[in-house]
C-alpha cells in the first residue's frame, strides 16, 4: 500500500470523473455551438463547465474525493 500523503490519487473517483464527464460535454457542445455561430448555447455551454466544476468541488466535499470516507480505491 502506498503512502496516502505522498499519492494525490491522480484523481481517480466518482468527484473527478463526474467533473470530467459534464465539463467535456460543456466544452463539445460550446465547441460545436460556436462553430455554428450560436452565442447563447455557447453561453450555456460555459455554465455548464461551470457547474461541473461546482459539481466536482461538492462531491469532494461529500467524500467522494481521492481521500473521501466514501471512497473506496480499486486494486489495479
Amino acid at each position: 500500500m502506498t503512502n496516502p500523503i505522498a499519492d494525490p490519487g491522480h484523481g481517480h473517483s466518482p468527484a473527478a470523473w463526474t467533473a470530467v464527464v459534464v465539463m467535456l460535454l460543456g466544452f463539445a457542445v460550446g465547441t460545436i455551438a460556436f462553430c455554428f455561430a450560436l452565442p447563447t448555447l455557447v453561453w450555456v455551454s460555459v455554465g455548464v463547465v461551470v457547474v461541473g466544476l461546482l459539481l466536482g468541488w461538492i462531491l469532494a466535499k461529500a467524500g467522494y474525493g481521492v481521500n473521501g470516507p466514501k471512497y473506496t480505491p480499486k486494486g489495479h
